[in-house]
């Protein structure tokens, strides 16, 4: 179907009406920032509760990971295709009430004796299950709230206190670990979803109901697997992520057995170098809202890609656990931070403004199922090289794999993307 005239969507507009003077999107701030806080806690905590408190060999960590990230391969698509039909906000407070409750699963079993692997496991594919639904659902909500022309600004402000949460969340989890152990530290994440979940149910803006659907599940699903495939720029934004995700969730997993089995780091400390991406991520979000408009959306993906991924490379160079060794990781981390946060938020607001309203659900879903559905075989490759390798010598064949994202990058329409974005892609009929 040919691509319906739009006019240009545009995001250099230098003084957007501010966002803050809105009480409901501030609380819509404050339960996704609560709601992040308490994801990012909650990822330091579970492998550590696994490496430190239950003695988890090397590839019951990567098959942990795995479980995690599953249902992004498993629920994506179907996630999607269900928020398109109900209420964004509601679906965000049903998430986080069921986080709640499964992560206060786990002090529980631990003061009772009775905390294992395979417990952890079904944890963390519940809470994995409910991420998938949040993270459609507030995607898709952040476009029914706020105006179009505002969703750069949005974006922009949502991914800083994604940042926020990414510095506070692993230090938080790190000092709660070496405090507390790590089946208590658990229920900070708990406790921050339960707050999220306050928040947002204090949103006043009514969100009607979408219209009915007039076709069955599968086939908007297909709609939006369609849509995705048949836009150039989508298709690259999608192929490129699931280059980095795959690679990615390797590196990860034998990171976080890097960090304590071979630099012997405290729990404290690896929550201060993890938090280190929290502050460039930072700097990445104010950087995203600029550095588009200034220099092109495409020249602006394609270097802070490769920049960020090439900095992967200098972590496995490291030894020992001296205040130089941290300083050194913290540094890394934070250019790390910046780099990828300047390349996820101009995708956001790429695919945002591409896509159509009514299918936004859909698209984000299709791009999650193809973007991070290799996660968990990555997760998995990382916990077998490192058991078949060692920590040092598989974080450095893996830290070497994320440089495909940037370079697909470079080949691809997103790499002549200009200042100002194109007009909404052709959506299937009768949405």
């Amino acid at each position: 179907m040919p691509a319906r005239a739009r006019p240009p969507v545009t995001t250099s507009d230098p003084t957007p009406p501010s966002l803050w003077r809105d009480a409901d999107f501030r609380r819509f701030w404050t339960g996704h920032t609560a709601s992040q806080l308490g994801a990012q806690t909650g990822q330091v905590i579970l492998p550590l509760i696994a490496i430190v408190a239950l003695g988890a060999e090397s590839r019951q960590v990567g098959v942990l990971r795995a479980v995690q990230q599953a249902p992004i391969l498993l629920l994506s698509l179907f996630a999607g295709a269900w928020v398109d039909r109900r209420r964004s906000r509601t679906v965000m407070v049903l998430a986080d009430v069921g986080r709640t409750v499964a992560l206060a699963v786990i002090p529980v079993a631990f003061l009772l004796g009775v905390l294992d692997i395979p417990l952890l496991l079904l944890v963390a594919f519940l809470v994995g299950s409910l991420t998938v639904y949040f993270d459609v659902a507030y995607q898709t909500s952040l476009v029914r709230l706020v105006e179009r022309d505002r969703l750069a600004h949005g974006n922009s402000v949502l991914e800083g206190s994604r940042s926020a949460a990414q510095i506070a969340g692993p230090a938080l989890g790190g000092a709660l670990v070496s405090l507390l152990t790590a089946p208590i530290a658990i229920l900070a994440g708990s406790f921050l979803f339960a707050l999220s979940v306050l928040s947002i149910r204090r949103i006043r803006r009514p969100e009607p109901m979408p219209a009915p659907a007039v076709r069955r599940v599968r086939r908007q699903i297909h709609e939006g697997l369609r849509l995705v495939a048949g836009d150039a720029s989508l298709r690259a934004v999608a192929i490129s992520s699931a280059l980095f995700q795959f690679s990615f969730a390797a590196v990860m997993t034998v990171y976080l057995l890097f960090l304590p089995r071979t630099l012997h780091l405290p729990g404290a400390a690896i929550g201060l170098v993890l938090a280190a991406m929290g502050p460039g991520a930072l700097v990445g979000s104010l950087l995203s809202a600029r550095l588009p408009a200034r220099y092109g959306h495409g020249v602006v993906l394609v270097s802070a890609a490769a920049l960020g991924d090439g900095v992967l490379l200098c972590v496995p160079a490291l030894h020992g656990s001296s205040t130089v060794t941290i300083a050194a990781l913290m540094a890394l981390d934070f250019l790390f931070g910046v780099f990828s946060q300047l390349v996820d938020v101009t995708v956001v607001t790429v695919r945002q403004a591409i896509t159509p309203v009514p299918i936004q659900g859909r698209v984000v879903a299709t791009m999650n199922f193809v973007g991070m559905g290799l996660t968990p075989l990555g997760s998995l490759l990382g916990g077998y090289l490192a058991a078949a390798l060692g920590p040092r010598t598989s974080l450095l064949l893996t830290a070497a794999t994320p440089l495909l994202s940037p370079l697909f990058m470079a080949l691809s329409p997103l790499a002549r993307l200009g200042r100002e974005l194109p007009g909404t892609a052709s959506a299937p009929d009768r949405l």
